[in-house]
């Protein structure tokens, strides 16, 4: 059985700035990673199961209100609100920032609140279209992580690209997980759909 003695005997302590890189706010260079930031993936929990969502939008769509609080907007969706339910049960969070061609990442972990607020949720108007909600999030440890597995990865890297799309386009995946009778759309389809719910 694996224990943390054992782990230790494995890998060996963790180096000295590993150990002291977690600050607890928004520094000059986390908000300089957010204000270049244009995706992230949102980690929920309802104390079992957990939950990964995807948030994009133009860079610096996760606005600092000061350096203890960010805000992220709500985009049209399919509403399943996965994330948001397990909020309310549980609202620690975390978040994984990523900036194409920067090997490094940052994680934001604290406690969220979701914010109706119509005077909040129009400062986030995107193209016209207001949010329906906001997660507000209070800050309480945030760090960085070396570029090593974006290096291991080729994730930036377009030589290691694949020059076809290597799974089933998202209508077929679609129909085959839902079981469903389902008409399966082309990629310009499904590109078109999309454009029209940003």
């Amino acid at each position: 059985m694996m224990t943390e003695d054992r782990l230790r005997e494995l890998y060996g302590d963790a180096q000295a700035s590993a150990q002291k890189k977690v600050i607890d706010h928004i520094d000059v260079h986390v908000r300089r990673f957010l204000e270049a930031c244009p995706f992230a993936v949102l980690a929920t929990s309802d104390g079992d199961s957990l939950d990964l969502s995807p948030k994009g939008d133009p860079p610096g769509f996760i606005v600092v209100e000061d350096t203890k609080t960010i805000v992220v907007p709500d985009r049209p969706g399919n509403n399943r609100l996965d994330g948001m339910l397990n909020i309310l049960s549980h609202p620690r969070v975390a978040l994984l920032l990523l900036i194409p061609t920067v090997r490094e990442t940052v994680r934001i972990n604290g406690t969220a609140k979701i914010v109706d607020d119509e005077d909040v949720t129009a400062r986030h108007a995107l193209n016209g279209r207001v949010p329906k909600t906001v997660l507000r999030i209070h800050v309480e440890e945030v760090m960085t992580h070396c570029g090593k597995s974006a290096l291991r990865s080729g994730l930036w890297d377009p030589n290691s690209w694949p020059t076809e799309r290597p799974v089933a386009n998202q209508s077929e995946i679609l129909r085959d997980h839902t079981m469903l009778d389902m008409e399966i759309l082309s990629d310009a389809e499904i590109e078109k759909r999309y454009r029209s719910m940003l």
